[in-house]
């Protein structure tokens, strides 16, 4: 890795030049670099985290002046709750994954001595603008190393301090490795972002991570493919079979296990026949991790009847608005879904209804005792993650056990969900004969055979 200050072109056209250089080498060698990589990092944890605590210290005070969200700040603590050993676990787990390189797929004897043979390869190029989160740059720089694709990396500001320190330790870590150094490239200034975007020639993809605004900047500008999703706007519908049992422990956890996640809960949709048995208990357990609920005129009856007088000061009134906001903290909308006593299916739809015209289409739950109805909303609801009695926050490349993750997609590509290395690979055809031509087949000619052969 690099810490370049080349034009945007140069870093471009030599990243494109590495991953051709990338794309030969054995699954051995980039193994050994992710070797490299993790033992260096390992070394400098001292040395990282007192850069990044040079960053946090400066986000506070950003923070305090109302220039930087509390949503950020959170996200760039390197240090809270084991987040230095998870990204060195990351970084282990990818390395232990198989190789997602050359993997066949098909193969199809056209004719005697005739044989295709779609396989998986490289993407190329990909260009990654992210906020605030710097084990973002280990963790990409350790998937585009296996998955044999070139990186280009833009951090924000906010995190300067602590990418320019794991940068350093990464290229002097690769430089003793046969991973190009500049098939791994981190870029500091701003204004090469829209040069970059510009370098279709160059750069094959596009992944934003972190606010919709970056997101949706990059949709705008990119003259090539952007992949990522601009908001994490989660749902949990709690249908009128739900086990008590399960449902507090599922929605606290959604909400509470990290609230700046983008795929933290931020809309509860509740069944209007378990409002008087199954919300006041809901209520109470979110309440107590300092959650402030959002309510509509049916829920907000039910908790002032059963909540105590301090609960209940933690319980406001939602507007529209509410439904279509990605809070990124302790704030979360209730909205109750009715039926009709003839059918209490239409309930589900509503449901169902609701999350795909409020919703972001990352990921979206329900809590039912019925398969039946499960099945009903894993059809409908248009989401790249759909989840059956358990909490949104298992939406993870780690979690799902890709190793890490480049970010999520809710786009309708080859990739949607979390990113791991199958999402960063697409897939070339390879044909092998002896000479033939087409226009020996067709009308009065040869015959093609077509045939399926074993992977």
């Amino acid at each position: 890795m690099s810490l370049t200050n080349a034009s945007p072109e140069e870093a471009a056209r030599a990243a494109k030049i590495s991953s051709r250089r990338l794309a030969t080498l054995p699954n051995a060698a980039r193994n050994a670099a992710l070797e490299a990589v993790h033992d260096a990092l390992s070394e400098a944890r001292e040395t990282i985290l007192a850069a990044n605590a040079k960053d946090l210290e400066l986000a506070k005070q950003s923070a305090a002046n109302g220039d930087l969200s509390s949503s950020i700040l959170k996200r760039l603590d390197l240090g809270r709750k084991g987040k230095y050993d998870d990204m060195l676990k990351g970084i282990r787990d990818v390395q232990g994954l198989e190789d997602p390189v050359g993997r066949v797929d098909l193969r199809t004897e056209l004719d005697d001595g005739l044989v295709l043979q779609r396989q998986s390869c490289p993407i190329g190029v990909l260009l990654i603008i992210f906020e605030a989160r710097p084990e973002v740059i280990v963790n990409i720089a350790s998937l585009a190393i296996k998955s044999a694709n070139a990186a280009i990396l833009k951090g924000g500001k906010e995190s300067i301090e602590s990418f320019k320190a794991i940068s350093t330790v990464i290229s002097k870590a690769l430089e003793k490795t046969d991973v190009p150094n500049a098939s791994i490239q981190l870029v500091t200034t701003r204004d090469a972002v829209d040069p970059l975007l510009e370098l279709s020639q160059y750069v094959d993809l596009v992944i934003p991570r972190g606010s919709n605004e970056l997101v949706r900047y990059c949709q705008r500008k990119a003259h090539m493919p952007v992949m990522g999703h601009a908001d994490g706007l989660c749902s949990i519908y709690i249908h009128s079979d739900a086990d008590k049992s399960m449902t507090s422990n599922v929605i606290v956890d959604s909400k509470c296990d990290y609230p700046a996640a983008c795929n933290s809960l931020e809309t509860l949709l509740v069944h209007e026949d378990v409002l008087e048995s199954i919300l006041p208990e809901v209520a109470s357990a979110l309440i107590a991790q300092g959650v402030t609920l959002r309510c509509d005129n049916q829920s907000r009856s039910v908790l002032s009847k059963h909540l105590s007088q301090d609960q209940t000061s933690h319980i406001q009134d939602a507007a529209d608005a509410d439904y279509d906001t990605e809070f990124l903290d302790l704030t979360l909308a209730i909205r109750t879904i009715n039926s009709t006593p003839q059918n209490k299916a239409d309930a589900v739809d509503a449901a169902i209804d609701h999350i795909n015209t409020h919703g972001s289409h990352h990921t979206d739950g329900i809590l039912t005792s019925s398969q039946e109805v499960a099945d009903r909303f894993y059809n409908a609801v248009d989401s790249a993650c759909k989840f059956w009695n358990c909490s949104t926050r298992f939406c993870d490349g780690m979690r799902f056990g890709f190793g890490t993750e480049v970010g999520i997609s809710t786009n309708k590509v080859h990739a949607r969900g979390p990113v791991g290395l199958e999402g960063l690979m697409i897939h070339e055809y390879r044909l092998s004969g002896n000479g033939q031509g087409a226009a020996m087949y067709g009308s009065g000619g040869r015959q093609f055979k077509h045939k399926k052969l074993p992977l």
